[in-house]
């Protein structure tokens, strides 16, 4: 694969060199714009149909696509390379596991740059499933599950407050959760 450059300088992706580059530009979020013009109407066209359904085998996806199971492989296969497709799995109900209690908490931080730090920390309790750095009133959202209050209280008191660094915590407790889904795929009509 060749990649153009400024116009005129081509290089050889099967560079080693090249390849780290790609890889750091794509953890730094410096290609997106590359990624993006880069999928057409079918990616988005293959993107709506398996972000609403996962375990939908090709050859359903090619049937709507008008394509060979071969070309949806290919497409679904690049987009994961790209980092267009970050996952797929199946979604576990915490409730059936005795996690009755989904919580957001927001974290504040004696300082922004111990984020890091803390994160590391955050990563080793379990029940913690998302965390965010964000603006606002807080450093950083975690969506955490619990069994009940109780427990809910051991993992802000004993773990969450017990980090260095972590100055302040408020807790939102989601009494329902009434949406959840992907974000639209837009396709060029």
């Amino acid at each position: 694969m060749l990649f153009l450059l400024k116009k005129e300088c081509f290089f050889d992706y099967n560079n080693e060199l090249i390849k780290k580059f790609f890889y750091i530009c794509l953890q730094n979020d410096i290609t997106i714009h590359t990624i993006m013009e880069k999928i057409d109407k079918l990616d988005k066209q293959i993107l709506e149909i398996i972000s609403q359904n996962a375990r939908i085998p090709f050859k359903d996806v090619a049937a709507e696509c008008g394509v060979s199971r071969a070309a949806i492989h290919q497409r679904v296969q690049r987009l994961i390379d790209l980092g267009v497709i970050i996952g797929s799995g199946y979604n576990v109900n915490p409730k059936s596991l005795g996690y009755m209690t989904c919580t957001y908490v927001g974290i504040k931080l004696e300082k922004g740059s111990m984020y890091k730090s803390v994160v590391a920390e955050l990563k080793k309790i379990p029940e913690i499933v998302e965390c965010h750095f964000t603006t606002g009133p807080y450093t950083m959202l975690t969506k955490l599950y619990s069994t009940d209050n109780e427990h809910l209280m051991d993992l802000l008191n004993s773990r969450i407050q017990e980090i260095p660094g972590v100055t302040a915590t408020e807790t939102l407790i989601s009494l329902e959760q009434s949406i959840k889904k992907e974000i639209p795929i837009h396709l060029d009509k």
